[in-house]
């Protein structure tokens, strides 16, 4: 792929011919690289999701993005790691921000990790902790020409279904660039004030983009129970507030399998 857009929004670029998983790629090189170096493949041949799920797509129809952040806070020290969490947050609204001016419908941002296109997933986004505890490989991947009789399932779709008119590199370059320009300016701003999610407008942005709000929802939890209620609002440490249909309570949910009922 030639990616010419996308070149100067990360710190390295490395565009791979054919990968089994970018993230391992990345995490391999790691510790010879800088903050927001890249690695992108439209032939990635066992890709993973959240949960363990496999990621597989037809080569040359997706896009597979992995890229290094190494959050510093303006002193110099790491950030907690409780603040990793927003980190998927702020990249699925970046790739939210990339996708919008392709296509028709509205964009938005399932928590925690998919973008939809009404309601249909487009692209979704897995963090991984470096071993080291200061570094996360993040890893996108993004349906972009897929048919319909490609799509892995019918609750999904892809950029050129939705309206996107832009074919091959170009279309590639686009939205890897727009992704990798939006990442970097909010990212950056929430690094320099120190992780701070009202300061910085991503607890605001998150918000707005966020279409699990106001619905109603079934979250399977780590434990393996249901919770069913409304999605209320995302708290300062990136949880979803669920309001129980059966007695009203509020769950604070760090992870869990999202499912929109309506």
């Amino acid at each position: 792929m030639k990616l010419p857009l996308s070149a100067s929004s990360a710190s390295s670029l490395d565009v791979l011919t054919e990968a089994a998983s970018t993230n391992d790629e990345l995490r391999i090189r790691a510790a010879d690289l800088d903050d927001l170096a890249v690695v992108v493949t439209d032939n990635q041949t066992a890709g993973r999701g959240r949960l363990g799920r496999e990621w597989i797509a037809p080569a040359g129809k997706c896009l597979a993005i992995s890229v290094l952040l190494r959050p510093r806070l303006p002193a110099g020290e790491a950030l907690e790691l409780s603040h990793f969490g927003w980190l998927p947050l702020i990249a699925g609204v970046a790739m939210a921000r990339a996708i919008r001016p392709l296509v028709r419908g509205r964009v938005g941002l399932k928590w925690p990790n998919d973008v939809q296109i009404d309601g249909l997933k487009v692209s979704g986004l897995l963090a991984e902790l470096l071993p080291t505890a200061d570094a996360v490989v993040l890893g996108a991947g993004v349906n972009l020409t897929l048919t319909e009789g490609e799509l892995p399932v019918p609750t999904a779709t892809s950029l050129s279904l939705r309206g996107a008119t832009l074919e091959g590199d170009a279309l590639a370059d686009a939205v890897l660039s727009g992704y990798l320009a939006a990442l970097r300016e909010l990212y950056t701003e929430f690094v320099r004030l120190g992780a701070d999610v009202e300061s910085s407008g991503i607890l605001a942005l998150v918000t707005d983009y966020c279409t699990t709000l106001g619905q109603e929802v079934r979250v399977q939890l780590a434990a393996g129970e249901d919770l069913v209620g409304i999605a209320t609002e995302i708290d300062r440490a990136g949880r979803l507030l669920v309001r129980s249909s059966t007695d009203g309570a509020v769950t604070a949910v760090a992870a869990g399998d999202v499912t929109h009922l309506r």
